[in-house]
């Protein structure tokens, strides 16, 4: 076949169904629905049957919402100003790649820094 392949056996740039997408980037369903009536930028396509499927850039947005609100802890209303350029948000999102578990710690952290911060904050816990 022609085109790159995906992890999920779907060619590069293929539409996803929004169980597919929601399984890419870890979040259910309903949350997709609820960010279509607060993003208005995220417009599926609907079939019949009111099936939604997203296009290339409709994943591309879900991503960059997801680490807008998961990663950076943006509300949803400060990510909705950062996604229409009233508020510029620090870190460009990386894509997701689901065909691998990540390998590294985030940019300038090292896993044994982690793993020692793990550890301080588990011993905090047990000592509360």
């Amino acid at each position: 076949m022609s085109g790159t392949r995906e992890g999920d056996g779907k060619a590069a740039g293929a539409m996803l169904a929004i169980g597919e997408l929601a399984d890419r980037i870890g979040v259910p369903t309903h949350v997709l629905r609820y960010w279509e009536t607060r993003f208005p930028q995220l417009k599926p396509l609907q079939r019949s049957g009111r099936r939604r499927y997203y296009r290339a850039d409709d994943v591309a947005l879900a991503e960059r919402i997801h680490h807008l609100l998961h990663v950076q802890g943006f509300t949803v209303e400060g990510a909705r100003k950062a996604l229409t350029g009233g508020q510029q948000a620090s870190d460009p999102v990386p894509p997701l790649d689901t065909a691998s578990p990540p390998a590294a710690a985030p940019a300038g952290v090292s896993i044994q820094a982690l793993e020692s911060l793990r550890r301080r904050l588990a011993a905090a816990l047990d000592a509360a």
